[in-house]
C-alpha cells in the first residue's frame, strides 16, 4: 500500500505529495536558514505521517513538545534522566512502538550531544524482532553531527557523530528512517548528509551553502542564486519520495504550533523619560529582615542511617589514631573490601546499576563491617569495581604483570577498561573467550551488538586481535603480551 503525504502545493497549485514508504527507505535532508520555515516543514511532515508510522524526534529547543496533546507523543525531558536511562527509554520506546519527543531544552551543547546519542543508541540496539519502521527526525542536526570539532569534548562529539552516522548509514536495515534538518550544510558532517536521497532546500544566503545545495539537487552553479530568493515556507524538492526533477513546493498549514512564535513588532509604551528614569534607576530596596525560623525536629533515623552508625565512633577514632598498618593488615583489609564488593556484584542486576548507586551500597556495607572511615573514595571504588568485574582480586592487582595490564587498559576510555582486563584474565588463565552476554553485562548493557562493537574498538586501537576458528568460536589475542584466550562461543551464556 502506497501512503502519500500531502506536504503542500507545487507550481500551479497542484498538490505536492511525499511517498512515505519511499521516504522510509531513502531518508531526507532539510536545509534552510533561520526563519526559512524549516521547523514548520518538519511539523507538517510529522503531523501528516503520525497516523501511519512511529516517530522519534530529537528536539534541541523544545519546539515539538506540542505534538503530544494532539497526536499522543510521549515527551521525554532529557534534563531529568541519565544517559543510561535515556538509552533504556530508546530501547523501550522502540519495542512498544511509542512515538516520542526527546526534549533537550535547557541543556548545554555537550550534554545535549551525549543524551541524544544515548537515546539514539538505545533505538539502534534493539533486537531484530523489534525492527519496526520509525521516522527519526533530528532538528538542528549540525549540533549532533558537526563537520569539525568545536568547544565540546572530543568524546561527546564522537559519541554523537557515531550515533548520527549509525542512524543515516546503517539505520535503514533496522527500520530507522533519518530525517535531518540543518541551518548550515557546510557545518553538517558530509558522511551524514551524503546518505540522504531526498532533499528539501530552503532559503540560504552564504555562497558555500548555496553551492552545496545546488550540487545535491543536480543544479548548475549559476542557478544556485535562486536559493536567496526563496520565500519563507518555500523549498526546492528532489528525490525518489518527492520528485525526479527539482520541484518548488510551498509547505501547507499545520494543526499545531510551537510554544514560541516569531517575535512581532509592538508599539513602545508612552511613558515619559522622567518616569523611565525614576523606575529603572531607582535605589534598590533595603534588605528585609529575615524571619527567625526554628529548626525542624530531626526525622527519625531510617534503616540506612542506623546501619551506617552501627560502628561505634570510638572505634573510628581509634582507627584514625592507629599507627600505619602493616603489610599483613593491608592485605587483610583488601581481602575484606574484596569480600564486600563480591557480595554486591553477586546480584544479577548489579551490572546494570550506576556506579553511584553501587558506591552507596558499598559504603553501607563497609560501615556494617566496622571499617569506619577506612572506606575508599569514589575514584578508588571505580578502580576496584573495574578489576572486580574482570575477576581480578586485590592481591592479584598488586602483581607486576597485572599492573602492566592495568596500564595498557588505561589507553581505553574508563568504561571499557574492565572489559579489556576481563579478556586479559581469561587469556592469562587459558580460559574460553567471554561471550557477548558476559561482555555486555560487565559493561552495564543488555545489548549484544554493543558488546561486539567494544571488541571492534579495542581491535582498532591495536590492543587485541579477534579471530574465529572453524566452528565459529572466538579467540582473542592480546597484542604485545602474546596472551590468547581459548576458543569461546560468542553466543553462549
Amino acid at each position: 500500500m502506497t501512503v502519500a503525504i500531502e506536504m503542500g502545493q507545487g507550481p500551479g497549485g497542484v498538490a505536492a505529495a511525499m511517498d512515505l514508504e519511499e521516504l522510509l527507505a531513502t531518508r531526507l535532508l532539510v536545509q534552510g536558514n533561520s526563519g526559512s520555515g524549516k521547523s514548520h516543514l518538519l511539523r507538517r511532515l510529522l503531523e501528516q505521517s503520525a497516523p501511519w508510522v512511529q516517530q522519534a524526534i530529537i528536539d534541541p529547543e523544545g519546539d515539538f513538545v506540542t505534538l503530544a496533546e494532539a497526536f499522543g507523543h510521549l515527551v521525554i525531558d532529557a534534563e531529568a534522566h541519565s544517559e543510561q536511562g535515556l538509552q533504556l527509554a530508546g530501547e523501550r520506546a522502540r519495542m512498544h512502538r511509542v512515538s516520542t519527543v526527546l526534549n533537550l531544552e535547557g541543556l548545554d551543547a555537550e550534554t545535549q550531544m551525549r543524551r541524544a546519542a544515548a537515546f539514539l543508541g538505545g533505538m539502534f540496539e534493539v533486537p531484530r524482532d523489534h525492527w519496526y519502521p520509525v521516522l527519526v527526525v533530528v532538528d538542528e542536526a549540525q549540533l549532533f553531527a558537526p563537520a569539525v570539532g568545536g568547544e565540546v569534548a572530543d568524546e561527546a562529539r564522537k559519541l554523537s557523530l557515531g550515533a548520527m552516522t549509525n542512524l543515516m548509514c546503517r539505520g535503514r536495515k533496522r527500520g530507522l528512517a533519518g530525517v535531518i534538518a540543518t541551518q548550515r550544510l557546510a557545518k553538517l558532517a558530509k558522511n551524514v548528509a551524503a546518505e540522504a536521497s531526498n532533499f528539501l532546500m530552503g532559503r540560504t544566503f552564504l555562497d558555500i551553502d548555496m553551492a552545496r545545495a545546488a550540487d545535491l539537487l543536480g543544479m548548475e552553479r549559476r542557478q544556485a542564486e535562486a536559493f536567496r530568493d526563496l520565500e519563507r515556507g518555500h523549498f526546492m524538492a528532489l528525490g525518489p519520495a518527492l520528485s525526479r526533477r527539482p520541484l518548488s513546493i510551498r509547505i501547507g498549514a499545520t494543526q499545531t504550533a510551537p510554544r514560541t512564535s516569531t517575535p512581532r513588532l509592538t508599539p513602545l509604551p508612552g511613558a515619559a523619560l522622567e518616569d523611565a528614569h525614576a523606575v529603572i534607576l531607582a535605589a534598590p530596596p533595603p534588605d528585609a529582615p529575615r524571619p527567625v525560623r526554628r529548626a525542624p525536629a530531626p526525622p527519625p533515623p531510617d534503616l540506612i542511617s542506623q546501619l551506617m552508625e552501627a560502628a561505634p565512633a570510638v572505634q573510628e577514632r581509634a582507627e584514625e589514631a592507629a599507627a600505619p598498618p602493616s603489610p599483613e593488615e593491608l592485605a587483610a583489609r583488601r581481602a575484606r573490601l574484596d569480600k564486600i564488593l563480591t557480595a554486591i556484584l553477586a546480584d544479577p542486576e548489579a551490572g546494570f546499576r550506576t556506579v553511584g548507586v553501587l558506591y552507596q551500597d558499598f559504603l553501607v556495607r563497609c560501615r556494617i563491617e566496622g571499617m569506619g572511615n577506612g572506606a575508599p573514595d569514589m575514584a578508588a571504588f571505580r578502580r576496584m569495581l573495574t578489576r572486580a568485574r574482570a575477576g581480578i582480586s586485590a592481591e592479584m592487582a598488586q602483581e607486576e604483570v597485572w599492573q602492566d595490564v592495568t596500564a595498557r587498559a588505561g589507553l581505553l576510555p574508563e568504561d571499557m577498561q574492565g572489559i579489556y582486563m576481563m579478556i586479559a584474565r581469561a587469556a592469562k588463565d587459558g580460559a574460553p573467550c567471554p561471550s557477548d552476554a558476559a561482555i555486555a553485562r560487565a559493561y552495564g548493557t543488555r545489548s549484544m551488538g554493543r558488546a561486539r562493537r567494544l571488541l571492534t574498538y579495542m581491535e582498532e586501537q591495536g590492543l587485541i586481535v579477534c579471530q574465529q576458528d572453524g566452528a565459529g568460536r572466538r579467540i582473542v589475542t592480546l597484542v604485545e603480551l602474546a596472551w590468547a584466550t581459548a576458543a569461546g562461543d560468542p553466543n553462549g551464556e
